[in-house]
This record gives C-alpha cells, sequence and structure tokens, in this order.
C-alpha cells in the first residue's frame, strides 16, 4: 500500500498539520480522529489494516488529519468562547486547506467522503452538513449530534452553528438543503453496547427524516461496544456494501 506523509504550517490554524494518505486511486475519505487523537490513530488501531483490501484494488484512497480537540472543547484551561473560535478554525483549515490538498492528489472530480468515530463522528457530520458542495456525504460511527455533549453547559451562537441536532432543524435555505439532499452517502452507524448512545442516534435521524434528508441508519446489538472492534468491523462492511 502506498502511503505519503506530509505537513504544512496551517493558515486557519496557524499551527504544522500532518495529513497521511494511504493508496494510490478510488474516491477520497477523510478520516477525522476520536476525541483528542492524531493522524495516525487509524493506523495504529489498524483500521487501515481492515479497509487495505479496498486500498489495494483502488477503490478508495484515504486522507487522515489531526484533531485539534485538545485546542477547543477537550482543553479545560481554556474559556469556552475561545473553544468554539479554535473548532470553527478547524473548520476553515477543514474547507481551505485540506479539502483543496485531496482534490490536487486525486482529481477535481473525486467524490469526498468525511468519516469519524466517537468525537470525530460529530465532526464529520458537521462538515459534511456545512459544506455539501465540497464534501459528497459522510459516515459516522458511535457519535452524537448534539454538540453540548462537550461544552460543559456553555451555549452560544458559535455552538448553536456547529451543533447539527440544533441547526438542521431551522434550516430553511434551499440551496444548502438541496446539496445535502442530493448525496446518497449519509450513514449512521452506533451500537447499543457500552458507552454507546443510541437513542441520541435515533434522534439525530428524526430531525434529518423530519427535513426531508434520506440517510442511512442502522443500530447494531447490545454486544457492540463504542471502541475500536466495533469501527474496524463497521466501516469496512460500510465501504463494501453501499460504495
Amino acid at each position: 500500500m502506498q502511503k505519503i506523509i506530509t505537513s504544512w504550517h496551517s493558515p486557519s490554524l496557524n499551527k504544522n498539520m500532518p495529513i497521511a494518505t494511504y493508496g494510490h486511486y478510488g474516491f477520497a475519505l477523510l478520516l477525522i480522529p476520536t476525541a483528542a487523537a492524531d493522524y495516525l490513530e487509524y493506523e495504529r488501531f489498524q483500521l487501515i489494516d481492515a479497509l487495505a483490501p479496498m486500498i489495494n484494488a483502488g477503490k478508495l484512497k484515504v486522507f487522515s488529519i489531526d484533531s485539534i480537540n485538545r485546542e477547543s472543547w477537550m482543553n479545560t484551561q481554556m474559556r469556552p468562547e475561545h473553544k468554539a473560535i479554535r473548532h470553527n478554525q478547524f473548520n476553515h483549515y477543514v474547507f481551505n486547506e485540506v479539502i483543496p490538498y485531496i482534490r490536487t492528489h486525486t482529481s477535481q472530480h473525486t467524490m469526498v467522503y468525511t468519516v469519524g468515530a466517537s468525537f470525530g463522528a460529530l465532526h464529520a457530520m458537521n462538515l459534511f452538513l456545512k459544506r455539501p458542495d465540497i464534501i459528497n456525504g459522510v459516515i459516522s460511527m458511535s457519535g452524537v449530534y448534539d454538540l453540548t455533549e462537550y461544552t460543559k453547559g456553555f451555549w452560544d451562537e458559535q455552538v448553536y452553528y456547529n451543533s447539527p441536532y440544533h441547526y438542521i432543524p431551522k434550516l430553511t435555505d434551499e440551496w444548502y438543503l438541496n446539496k445535502i439532499k442530493a448525496s446518497n452517502h449519509i450513514h449512521i452507524y452506533t451500537g447499543s453496547g457500552n458507552h454507546e448512545d443510541p437513542a441520541s442516534n435515533r434522534k439525530f435521524s428524526q430531525v434529518l427524516w423530519d427535513k426531508g434528508i434520506w440517510h442511512d441508519l442502522s443500530v447494531w446489538g447490545n454486544d457492540i461496544h463504542h471502541d475500536w472492534p466495533t469501527w474496524r468491523k463497521m466501516l469496512p462492511m460500510i465501504i463494501d456494501q453501499k460504495f
């Protein structure tokens, strides 16, 4: 498998940001780390190995980036409004730097899908819903889509605009709605075991249905826990069966 690691100084984040690329051809998966992890997390926990047959076959090309959650919602030393600012800077980094990088290293017509597990699932969903013109769909595993789960009671306009559970019900702009609805790949998967929250996934699913947004919700059983063995099973299955 071809693997390339590069980095650049991000104007959006004012820091060096690495990115790992796996594969040589196919549609693009952009992996968003869980919680406070880094761009090599998916490789360390063998999810890249689980995708290897499809990567090597040229079905997909994987791009993996760093999280900045330790500089935003998981940083206990920051003022909450500053955490929200940093979250938005991360969004801008993805939209204005990472997506163009992916286009340069695939093609202008390559489909790009965000993927995340745990906190990364919220980021992946939020990034797609905010820019469905440049991101073509999303696979979110074991997530919650209410940002207040992470804000420790803080609420402002920026929390609202990064919390899909809150802003989607009030979204009336037909341009955005039509772009979102045009995606055939909105996949929301979760287990029902330890540390999973299937109720939150069902609630967010209903929010999407209420706006006429087709999606794929799959809630697995009580033996499916919030951990890497789950995601190593889920993601290859979704790619194999849905793409």
